[in-house]
């Protein structure tokens, strides 16, 4: 399912019988919400990459946040926890729905330290709220980024939602560190992040690489390397990707014509945002419309 409202996407991957995904993207000014029923065999994951969302239950009368850079785990097979989630402007989030049969199959060696797989908590409700490791954000980028092959996509998500288990799971912190060397600093990774925020913001005239790495205090070096590891892309080639699917969501709005897209995503004269939209989309801007 993949449902787009105006500059908010959702989409939800089944990946198997039990064994769900979904994805929140919302880069509008306004809270959008979701729904969705779902039965109390069922763990719930939440990840907030960045933002803030807000989880309502029994019509409202209580509530959790899911804050920015943590994510909270869901278990009470004595009740329904249907979804009914507000998503807050600029945020971004990933959720997981497994039944416990299936997180049963993936862990039962593990049940030992995962408390709620015990013999003697596994009728007892569970609730968890922890920091995002940098490993595992690393891994939820990559999953929003995937750009692969349609016909494969599903498979390579499903290979890297197991990754995320396991690395969410992981007993021994120390390891952490072995997955990603320059990620152990996690001031690094904030910094990284600040990195993100300022191209987007500033993607009509984006600082140099070396003003970027000034202006969130780390060398050029690490500014590359941290960048790489944690979106996946190089910084330019990450902006242009933003900045073309940006301009493809403007176009849909029928409020601006070409020439006025292109200035919003940094491009001086219509052909060569004309040329860069159809690198990324194959199609000119023009003929992207007339297909809607």
């Amino acid at each position: 399912m993949f449902k787009n409202v105006g500059e908010s996407t959702i989409e939800e991957v089944n990946l198997e019988n039990g064994f769900y995904v979904l994805h929140f993207q919302n880069e509008s000014a306004v809270k959008q919400t979701f729904e969705r029923t779902i039965n109390s065999t069922f763990i719930q994951l939440h990840f907030c990459l960045r933002g803030n969302s807000k989880f309502l239950f029994n019509n409202g009368s209580y509530s959790f946040d899911v804050l920015d850079n943590r994510s909270i785990l869901l278990y009470n097979p004595q009740r329904t926890l249907p979804i009914n989630l507000e998503i807050q402007p600029k945020t971004t989030l990933i959720s997981l729905l497994i039944s416990i049969e299936k997180f049963h199959s993936l862990f039962s060696k593990e049940s030992g330290y995962i408390s709620f797989l015990s013999n003697e908590n596994s009728h007892k409700k569970y609730y968890d709220d922890s920091e995002i490791k940098p490993n595992v954000a690393i891994v939820l980028q990559q999953i929003i980024n995937a750009n692969v092959n349609s016909s494969i996509r599903e498979l390579y998500i499903k290979g890297k939602i197991y990754e995320l288990l396991s690395l969410h799971f992981q007993k021994d912190e120390a390891s952490i560190g072995e997955y990603c060397p320059f990620l152990v600093d996690e001031q690094n990774v904030l910094k990284i992040r600040k990195a993100k925020e300022i191209i987007i913001s500033r993607m009509a005239e984006p600082p140099s690489l070396q003003e970027l790495a000034n202006e969130i205090g780390l060398n050029l070096k690490k500014l590359k390397e941290g960048f790489k590891q944690i979106y996946g892309d190089t910084v330019y080639s990450f902006l242009f990707d933003y900045k073309m699917e940006y301009a493809r969501k403007l176009l849909e709005t029928n409020q601006y014509n070409v020439n006025e897209v292109g200035i919003q995503v940094g491009y001086s004269t219509a052909s060569h945002f004309i040329a860069a939209f159809r690198k990324k989309f194959g199609t000119t801007p023009k003929k992207y419309i007339m297909s809607l």
